[in-house]
């Protein structure tokens, strides 16, 4: 049997714990509000003293960079370098890091495991890695696409493999993450070829609060004569935007908004904006393959939002993709395609904690062999 691993997964607007032994999830602790509060620290401590102690921690780590391109233990060494990141992802690591610091203190002779998302995409071909700028930049700070939700799709493109019937290095795939954040991804062969966020999670389709990607020379010109500051448009594009933004401040919440939609001209826009921007985005990637073996929605909105799904599918008749016969949500993973469609689109709930046991238990047993 495998060892139990707790699994700590930290969202921008999330934190789940979940101790889990050979695929299964025993005792969680999940909350929905962000991750970094004194309010979560407490919750986590006391649900950490009603357990046993684990063989091992894993962090889910948004964003790796290019010191933690697959999982690595943490040791005192490399704690000091992921401060450097943080600028990478200001949602998300500064929380991550304080639960890290808080587990390794409270759990200091387990081995605590980093599970990078963006480590997923870390072979991503040179064409579709590339930024477009100076080559004396691209050097010097290691500018390139690093993609992210990771743990998410390597869950879900295994799932789907199973689903399928299929081996996973003979599908050719585009999945799709949406939730609080939000990405599209193309998977051939079992790799990740191309994805829709770049250097940081800002990037891609639009999300609950984050813009996604804007013209940057947009984004100039609001710093230009003092029209924005640099830490207005920040927070702006980070915590303002998407849909929250979209809806003109009524909603984040893709649920709340289908049901405004009807009589509120902004929820509508808002659901409009989002569902053309992942239709666009799924589009694209599939430039990447030679065939769409399937189409997969994840994430909580992905599972979880059937108009959605209805509404992005509608628009890619031209990928043989047509709009899912099942219009209501399934209580398990699976097709909600007709069997006869040309292409099937599956859901997939969400299981980043799998995703993370799984690595955490391989790099213990690379480290032990």
């Amino acid at each position: 049997m495998s060892p139990t691993v707790l699994t700590v997964v930290a969202g921008s607007s999330s934190l789940h714990l979940a101790y889990v032994r050979d695929g299964a999830v025993g005792h969680r602790l999940d909350r929905s509000d962000p991750p970094g509060s004194a309010e979560a620290a407490r919750d986590a401590d006391e649900f950490l003293s009603r357990q046993r102690r684990p063989a091992a921690v894993g962090h889910r780590l948004v964003h790796g960079g290019e010191l933690v391109t697959a999982p690595r233990i943490v040791d005192d060494a490399l704690r000091a370098e992921l401060d450097g990141l943080v600028e990478l992802a200001p949602l998300h690591l500064p929380p991550a890091l304080r639960l890290l610091d808080q587990l390794r203190t409270r759990l200091p002779d387990v081995p605590h495991v980093l599970c990078p998302d963006s480590g997923f995409h870390a072979g991503l071909p040179a064409h579709a890695a590339t930024y477009p700028l100076p080559a004396a930049w691209r050097r010097r700070w290691g500018l390139r696409r690093y993609g992210f939700h990771g743990l998410s799709y390597s869950y879900a493109l295994r799932r789907a493999a199973r689903l399928l019937d299929r081996p996973v290095e003979r599908l050719q795939l585009v999945l799709t993450h949406l939730g609080g954040g939000a990405s599209v991804c193309a998977v051939r062969d079992g790799r990740s070829v191309d994805t829709s966020m770049g250097f940081t999670p800002l990037d891609g389709v639009p999300m609950a609060k984050r813009s996604g990607a804007v013209d940057p020379g947009m984004l100039l010109w609001l710093l230009d004569d003092a029209r924005l500051g640099r830490d207005e448009l920040a927070d702006g594009l980070n915590r303002r935007s998407g849909l929250l933004g979209l809806s003109d401040g009524r909603s984040d919440d893709t649920r709340e908004l289908v049901a405004a939609a009807a009589d509120d001209p902004a929820a509508a826009l808002a659901l409009a904006v989002f569902n053309h921007r992942v239709r666009r985005e799924i589009a694209a990637a599939a430039t990447s393959l030679d065939r769409l073996d399937a189409l997969v929605f994840t994430g909580e909105i992905g599972w979880d939002q059937p108009e959605v799904r209805r509404d992005v599918c509608a628009g890619l008749s031209l990928l043989g993709v047509r709009p899912p016969a099942r219009l209501e949500n399934r209580a398990d993973d699976g097709p909600v395609s007709a069997p006869d469609d040309p292409v099937p689109v599956l859901v997939i709930e969400p299981r980043e904690e799998l995703a993370v046991a799984e690595e955490t238990v391989a790099a213990l047993a690379a480290l032990a062999g």
